[in-house]
């Protein structure tokens, strides 16, 4: 049986012919039904400029889902009863038509009006689709009507606050999903689970007991084929402005009065609001990927790669020193790293501790104690890793450090996809995990004005962990590995 909190709907992508649709929507939407999440309460109708048929689109989907893995015997059925597909002709411009579509399936289907529709298209389409909905009257209906929008939600402040005011315009923010797949995995949700419902570590989770803490989002891969987007984007928008504004966010956040949405979100856009304003000069380094190797294959310089201009100072690298000006936080620098052709693919917080206030252990021969570490791995392996210190059988006296470990994956088995979790809440209409419009506005007001500056963009060697120019913020990093490697230095001096 389906979740009783599941009614009937229809789920309506915009862009239905592209690639996020095929790799990610349609599996999430194929997977919740496997499991019975939405069963037979789910229809999809594909929209594009496309024109395709019922058919042409089933048969996409088809292919779409059996190179995702899938191969049940339902999955042709699936297909056959669960996807339409309406062309918007090549300007896009039949909404009157597809509100007929709508209307058309409702009917046949006996569905009650209840509608999601995903803008799964580029962000300067998003301001012509709104309108266009709400123009046509899609922006309500005999049931409930909700609107997902993919980041990124603007370019800067004022196009964040421009499209705010369109989308209210048609739709409440009630109705409004701001997506960020990263608030879609099961560890940073966890976060607020491990935070609050552990009392053990809520305790010390403040000035008086941390040191720092680290934020690395990393990647091995280069830009692959988003040159026309990524080169007028850069790291900080695609990268700090909402994902690891979301992670930041959530370790930085004060408890709320309940677990809902409002009292969640809330309480995230202090944070934002008791941000120190960044000096670009002091508090942020730019990075940009020269050649070099990366799981021993020889990768171009980010300047050698297709469509992008040779003189380009695009940003693929940004790491950043946070501070939080309120009573938990004041003093505790959070330091945010975040590079694409790095030395692997990892997302990770370090919580680093402050250090015991005197070692006893002096006599023993052995040096200064180490801080614990408790270590949230979201990618490759979620889990924690908690680091402390303890004696190594024998003699001489040594300290070794060990660590504790949890890993989802080991006590849950398989972990849901991140789209399949957020997917589902759009249709039950949770919106704890998806970003309220004034902390869109809110992140763009703290990171916007370091791209009004000419901040320096200097070179780290593919491969590596970032410039050298790194060591002025943190001199060494836990999450992630070191900062710098000798190859760093050296192109740091041959580019200087």
């Amino acid at each position: 049986m389906a979740r009783s909190d599941v009614v009937p709907h229809l789920y309506v992508i915009f862009g239905a012919t592209g690639d996020l649709t095929h790799r990610k929507l349609l599996p999430a939407l194929y997977n919740l039904m496997q499991r019975r999440d939405i069963a037979e309460n789910c229809y999809i109708l594909g929209t594009a400029r496309s024109d395709l048929s019922d058919a042409d689109f089933r048969q996409e989907a088809r292919a779409s889902l059996s190179d995702a893995g899938f191969s049940d015997d339902d999955l042709g059925s699936w297909c056959d009863h669960r996807l339409f597909y309406h062309s918007l002709g090549p300007d896009s411009d039949d909404f009157p038509g597809l509100k007929d579509r709508i209307d058309a399936i409702e009917q046949e289907h006996d569905l009650p009006g209840n509608r999601v529709f995903y803008l799964s298209v580029p962000p300067q389409v998003y301001p012509s689709t709104i309108e266009a909905l709400g123009e046509a009257g899609l922006d309500s209906s005999p049931g409930w009507t909700r609107v997902v929008i993919e980041k990124p939600f603007g370019h800067d402040l004022e196009s964040a606050r421009d499209l705010n005011a369109l989308t209210h315009r048609y739709f409440d923010e009630s109705q409004v999903y701001r997506i960020d797949h990263y608030l879609g995995k099961e560890t940073v949700q966890n976060l607020l689970v491990f935070r609050f419902a552990n009392a053990l570590f809520e305790t010390d989770w403040n000035r008086d007991q941390i040191e720092r803490v680290e934020i690395t989002v990393a990647e091995d891969l280069g830009i692959g084929t988003r040159a026309g987007y990524y080169d007028r984007a850069g790291a900080l928008r695609d990268m700090v402005q909402n994902h690891i504004a979301q992670l930041f966010t959530l370790i930085a956040m004060e408890p709320p009065t309940c677990f809902e949405a409002d009292a969640i979100r809330q309480e995230k856009i202090k944070v934002l609001e008791s941000t120190t304003p960044l000096d670009p000069f002091e508090d942020v380094v730019f990075g940009q990927y020269a050649a070099g190797r990366v799981d021993g294959e020889e990768v171009p310089g980010y300047r050698n790669e297709e469509d992008v201009a040779p003189n380009s100072r695009t940003e693929t690298y940004v790491a950043l020193r946070l501070e939080v000006a309120n009573w938990r936080w004041q003093g505790v620098p959070f330091y945010v790293r975040t590079g694409k052709r790095m030395a692997e693919t990892l997302t990770q917080i370090a919580i680093v501790f402050n250090r015991a206030p005197v070692s006893i252990f002096r006599n023993n021969g052995t040096p200064d104690l180490e801080s614990n570490v408790l270590l949230i791995t979201l990618k490759p392996d979620e889990g924690f890793d908690l680091h402390f210190e303890v004696k190594a059988p024998g003699q001489p006296f040594d300290l070794k450090k060990q660590q504790l470990s949890f890993r989802y994956n080991e006590a849950f088995g398989r972990m849901p996809e991140a789209y399949e979790t957020l997917l589902l809440d759009t249709i039950v209409g949770d919106q704890t995990l998806f970003v309220h419009a004034d902390e869109a506005e809110m992140s763009w007001k703290l990171f916007a004005p370091v791209l009004d500056q000419h901040v320096a963009v200097y070179p780290y060697e593919a491969g590596s962990w970032g410039p050298e120019a790194t060591r002025k913020l943190n001199e060494t990093w836990v999450a992630g590995g070191n900062a710098l490697s000798g190859s760093q230095q050296r192109i740091a001096r041959e580019t200087a």
